[in-house]
């Protein structure tokens, strides 16, 4: 058996441990792997990504306990592999685990031992995995966790005799209690010992496939290294064996058509390959049918042997808490009212807790800022300081607090056990737009930011389904689009009241923003899933867990991780985009007059502050003519200021894209200046408000309530004196936001969970072209009717 390269652990003391074995948890999700790995590796995690993919992936470091001949403890790579339900590769993340454990990964050390983790409450569909962990000939342990599950259901389970007739280990474990841990690392490093020594577990076992099944794989071995012989560089039978996929992806080669498997072998031996493994896939139907029903039902056979004389019932079962609960939330009435309700729940909780930790960001960003301006003079180190560093740090951390909640809340859906049942409800619905009932949650987590509802599709296993959700997920209004909504529907929706005041103009249009994104979502999506995404539909395959108490490690471990891989990943490319967006705001202006006023201003405000203290001091009445003076000499510098830092922002490479795109804005109702708020918004659609801002004359830290900015909105005039700002204009400007992605922050999250530019890319252009022509829409019919 090949052991992987020694490598060493330091250690607290002055000795260190040697890594000399790699050991994979494999398992159906939902069977507790993920806290049993926890329990193994404890704190000493290091996460990644495979490489080539965006699948994470867990290392821990395990401490087996025992001395070794050297005097050292046993220490093990602990390799948390995605959960499946087969090792057929179809998916990605199915893919990765056969990689790994079969040792097809280039860059990774071998598995030398699997554990495959098994729900002790239902083994007869978990065995279905076993047999084919089993056919891959490595040391195998089965770690039956849950038990103190099955046996509060009243199930009674041989351990001897299903090691017996699985002819592997099995160890009994509890990983949220704890217990079996012990004797599980025992167990594992016995197999480590002895696999050296004797091929203990490499015997022939029990194939649950029938003969003729492994006849005609082995006749298409044959067939293959015939065919890759035949080729220039294969002059050998060895040469040609080294470029085949190994034994079990030529099995599956037969049983998946159109899946992975097949798909390597095309790039290893080129498309001359498919008419043999057509060929052998008929030979195969004549001789056992159809591949996959007896795949299917030969697997299952083989688990309900495996099981004879294991499993028994305890007498007056009890009817348990998760039987009784499914009656409540399964129901297809009562279910999908709690569903509805537990998700506004959660989207309430998201909007409203989040909101005190953004504030106290958005404080302490502040705090820092008027630090850096107390110490830093007026100049281009500071303006790149406080609106390019500070501000774009600021733009990174304030997602944080989504981020958190929102994966909090996933993990402890998902770890109670209720995440399942929400899918098997909205499935129905959501099938019928080309998405599964996982994709509802994170659309609606999108409401609250598009980052974190991306982020969360992971939990769809399916490819094409997570691809598409992922591309119509910003199309859900996020709460960064409300102060746009608010600033105009203020300034410009007439306050009309209906239903005895029940209902307003106002409400009415706010809905509506709200809605256009999910009514355009819906096209979308069954667009992509005939298009980019389409394929054959993929089963629903769902189990219903047990529900159980969430593991408060196992919480906490996914917000940490979540929120790490957010500031470190997308967080860098946030903060390097604000800090372009400031530059083409603060370039090619000569900046020398605006330093200049922002200087006096701090002297004048310093004397002001100075004086007022003072005259607190002596009790006297503040306002003097020194002080009004002042006070006078302040407005004019911060007037002169504004009109100035307008200017600057016009004549600036944001302004000159501005001007550049007015004609193709116009159609939309737009001038330069709402253009340019556009283009600036790109990193974060809420800087439109500070952009109008500035370009107004009124500074940038305005807000969508600013009496100010409403009134010179409704002030600004075309050159011919008619109003920039009616009614079909604002409608545009939010339909426009409403569609459109500007957000960088989301692209680059794409990007990263897509592992490719292309998403993204197709992201920005359809959002892009939809918002353009849905603004346009909107304002040309508005015209006619306002």
């Amino acid at each position: 058996m090949a052991s992987s390269a020694n490598r060493t652990l330091p250690s607290a003391g002055k000795t260190t441990a040697k890594v000399t074995s790699r050991v994979a948890l494999v398992g159906n999700p939902n069977t507790g792997k993920s806290t049993l790995f926890n329990a193994l590796a404890g704190m000493n995690v290091r996460t990644g990504n495979y490489a080539g993919v965006t699948i994470e992936k867990k290392i821990g470091r395990c401490n087996l306990g025992g001395p070794t001949d050297a005097g050292d403890h046993r220490v093990i790579d602990l390799v948390d592999l995605p959960g499946t339900y087969s090792l057929a590769p179809r998916s990605p993340d199915e893919l990765v685990a056969v990689e790994v454990l079969t040792g097809d990964v280039e860059s990774e050390s071998p598995i030398d031992v699997i554990v495959c983790v098994v729900n002790a409450t239902v083994l007869q569909r978990n065995l279905f995995l076993v047999s084919q962990v089993l056919e891959l000939g490595k040391p195998t342990i089965i770690a039956l966790n849950m038990i103190d599950t099955a046996d509060a259901r009243g199930f009674v389970i041989d351990v001897d005799q299903l090691s017996k007739n699985l002819g592997v280990p099995v160890v009994c474990t509890s990983a949220s209690r704890r217990t079996g841990i012990d004797e599980l690392k025992s167990v594992i490093r016995a197999e480590l010992e002895q696999a050296d020594s004797e091929s203990v577990h490499l015997k022939q076992r029990d194939r649950p496939l029938p003969s003729e099944f492994y006849e005609v794989c082995s006749e298409l071995r044959s067939e293959l290294v015939a065919r890759a012989c035949t080729t220039e560089s294969l002059s050998h039978r060895a040469a040609a064996e080294a470029v085949l996929p190994d034994q079990y992806l030529i099995e599956r080669m037969l049983l998946d058509r159109g899946g992975e498997a097949e798909r390597r072998a095309v790039r290893r031996l080129g498309a001359a390959v498919l008419p043999a493994i057509s060929a052998a896939r008929e030979k195969l139907a004549d001789k056992v049918g159809d591949p996959i029903d007896m795949e299917c039902s030969a697997r299952y056979s083989w688990a309900a042997r495996s099981l004879q004389n294991v499993v028994s019932t305890k007498l007056g079962k009890p009817r348990n808490a998760t039987d009784l609960l499914d009656a409540v939330l399964t129901h297809r009435v009562v279910g999908l009212v709690c569903f509805f309700a537990m998700m506004f729940l959660i989207f309430q909780c998201i909007y409203s807790f989040s909101s005190y930790p953004m504030d106290a960001i958005e404080y302490g960003t502040g705090l820092v800022s008027d630090w850096v301006t107390a110490i830093v003079p007026p100049g281009m180190l500071r303006s790149l300081l406080v609106d390019g560093v500070i501000a774009g740090v600021g733009g990174v951390l304030i997602f944080l607090p989504q981020i958190a909640l929102l994966f909090f809340f996933l993990a402890l859906l998902e770890d109670c056990g209720y995440m399942a049942r929400a899918a098997f409800l909205v499935d129905r619905v959501m099938t019928m737009f080309g998405l599964s009932g996982k994709s509802f949650l994170p659309m609606m987590s999108s409401f609250a930011c598009a980052v974190p509802g991306v982020m969360a599709t992971r939990v769809i296993e399916n490819r094409r389904d997570r691809f598409a959700t992922i591309m119509v997920a910003p199309l859900m209004s996020c709460s960064a689009r409300l102060p746009v909504y608010l600033l105009l529907i203020g300034a410009f929706i007439p306050s009309a009241s209906y239903v005895g005041g029940l209902l307003s103009t106002q409400a009415l249009v706010l809905m509506a923003m709200y809605l256009v994104g999910v009514v355009v979502a819906i096209p979308i999506a069954w667009l992509l899933k005939r298009t980019l995404l389409r394929g054959e539909v993929a089963p629903f395959v769902l189990e219903l867990p047990e529900y159980k108490v969430p593991s408060a490690s196992v919480l906490f471990s996914r917000v940490w991780e979540a929120s790490k891989a957010f500031v470190v990943r997308a967080g860098t490319m946030i903060f390097a985009a604000s800090i372009v967006i400031w530059f083409a705001g603060f370039w090619p202006g000569d900046h020398s007059r605006q330093f200049e006023i922002q200087r006096e201003l701090e002297r004048l405000e310093s004397i002001q502050v100075a004086a007022s203290e003072s005259a607190a001091e002596d009790e006297i009445v503040a306002e003097t003519p020194e002080l009004e003076e002042i006070a006078a000499q302040i407005e004019t510098l911060e007037a002169e200021h504004r009109v100035l830092s307008a200017s600057l922002l016009e004549n600036s490479a944001l302004g000159h894209i501005g001007h550049v795109i007015a004609p193709v804005v116009k159609p939309l109702g737009w001038d330069w200046r709402i253009g340019v708020g556009a283009v600036a918004s790109f990193p974060a659609r809420e800087v439109i408000i500070a952009t109008l801002g500035t370009i107004y004359s009124l500074g940038g830290d305005v807000d969508e309530e600013d009496e100010g900015l409403m009134s010179a909105l409704r002030a600004s005039k075309w050159p011919d004196g008619r109003p920039v700002f009616t009614v079909p204009v604002a409608l545009s400007i939010m339909v426009f936001f409403a569609l459109c992605a500007q957000c960088v922050s989301t692209l680059l999250v794409i990007k990263r969970e897509t592992n490719s530019w292309f998403w993204p890319v197709l992201s920005f252009t359809y959002m892009t072209v939809l918002a353009y022509f849905g603004a346009m829409l909107t304002y040309q019919v508005g015209t006619r009717f306002f």
